[in-house]
């Protein structure tokens, strides 16, 4: 077998082995990443790296390898799912670093933090005054979640003593200029009742439309490539 078919093949049972610890450590393991997640990735990247640049490692021993970090990550993850005295060790705990409208110089110290950063993070959940803010707590992924003070709060529809409105989602119908048919089934219409809507927006064809979104007691949103 040539190089570049030894790689090919390397790269593929490589794609595989990522595929399945995806599916094995779970979805919240990404959708909370921390600092040690991230530095498991790297190293993940790295042992797959080696394999299949570095003719000397056997693809062998870096299977093993990625299948013993597999059962490390998951083994921390049971520990920290089933013992609450190691979830603060394994995981970190979340800091409060605004305290009733106060800044919590000594937090931000000890989780390396500044003022700068401090301010990013707030205008991110999008308060862009910290006078704005009543509590603000770091995440153990890096994130802030704020808490506004009570008159910079949106309203309510309990506060404005409104009606609640039923919620309902979109649905994309249309991007790139092709259907998306499992989402018009979803919304309960057809390609006829698709090609009306277009109609009446003077458009022809769905190579025309760059975007199209439908939702419930709202009429099709369209926009067409510019």
């Amino acid at each position: 077998m040539n190089e570049y078919g030894a790689i090919t093949i390397e790269l593929l049972i490589g794609f595989c082995a990522l595929f399945l610890y995806t599916k094995f450590v779970g979805k919240t393991h990404f959708s909370q990443l921390t600092p040690f997640d991230f530095i498991s990735a790297l190293i993940l990247g790295e042992l797959l790296g080696n394999a299949v640049y570095d003719k000397e490692v056997q693809l062998s021993k870096i299977l093993f390898a990625l299948a013993l970090w597999t059962a490390l990550i998951y083994a921390s993850e049971m520990l920290t799912q089933k013992m609450k005295s190691v979830r603060k060790t394994l995981e970190g705990e979340p800091s409060i670093i605004i305290r009733q409208g106060l800044i919590q110089y000594k937090v931000m110290k000890k989780i390396k933090v500044d003022l700068n950063q401090l301010q990013s993070l707030v205008r991110q959940q999008g308060y862009f005054s910290l006078r704005e803010v009543d509590y603000a707590i770091m995440e153990t992924n890096g994130s802030v979640s704020v808490m506004p003070k009570p008159k910079y709060d949106k309203p309510t529809n309990q506060d404005l003593q409104l009606q609640p409105q039923p919620t309902s989602i979109p649905y994309t119908l249309i991007l790139d200029g092709e259907v998306n048919v499992d989402n018009l089934q979803a919304s309960g219409h057809d390609e006829q009742w698709l090609k009306h809507e277009l109609a009446h927006a003077k458009i022809s064809h769905y190579k025309d439309v760059l975007f199209a979104e439908w939702r419930e007691h709202e009429p099709l949103f369209v926009q067409k490539y510019h």
